[in-house]
């Protein structure tokens, strides 16, 4: 008498010349493809902590705010297993109640991280012109040539912000201590 054994799962180890035909039309498993070398890893954009937005006030009231509206990157293969980095950076600034239609600075930083190592930063100024009439306008600015070492090439990171430099905090003046005279004798 036969006894049926249980069904297993069919492997693709390529070690089946039936099972070979069938998914592939010969005898023998292809080999694997090689990677595309055009393939990069090209993490999503993080925007700064505190770097979504600006504010201006005049007399307690507002003049403008501008805000990132969208980001977005692209991730290119370079020499010697680098990645080329491109940022686009797309905001919008918006008159207050306070604020009237002319010419506004965008200060935007692009920085390219790996862990807490800052392997590049840039700064630039998007001007954006609200004419008479309107409320708001919108920038754009596209950031190109951010180079990442192959060492890094595969765990990086991107930020974008509105200021200075992303996430890092303004430093705080300190007052230097007024010299202490010796006591007299």
């Amino acid at each position: 008498m036969l006894v049926a054994s249980p069904a297993r799962a069919l492997e693709d180890d390529g070690s089946n010349p039936l099972l070979n035909i069938f998914r592939y039309g010969g005898t023998t498993k292809p080999p694997e493809a090689p990677p595309n070398p055009d393939d990069a890893y090209c993490p999503p954009v993080d925007v700064a902590e505190g770097g979504a937005s600006l504010q201006a006030l005049a007399g307690g009231a507002v003049r403008h705010q501008i805000a990132i509206a969208q980001v977005s990157r692209e991730c290119s293969t370079g020499p010697g297993g680098t990645v080329v980095v491109k940022v686009g950076v797309q905001g919008r600034a918006l008159l207050g109640p306070g604020g009237a239609p002319g010419r506004y600075d965008a200060p935007v930083t692009v920085t390219v991280k790996h862990g807490s190592t800052v392997i590049a930063r840039r700064s630039r100024r998007a001007a954006v012109t609200i004419p008479a009439g309107a409320a708001s306008a919108t920038f754009a600015i596209v950031e190109e040539g951010l180079t990442v070492p192959a060492s890094a090439a595969a765990d990086f990171e991107i930020e974008v912000g509105l200021g200075g430099g992303g996430s890092a905090k303004p430093a705080r003046r300190t007052r230097k201590p007024a010299a202490v005279a010796a006591p007299a004798e």
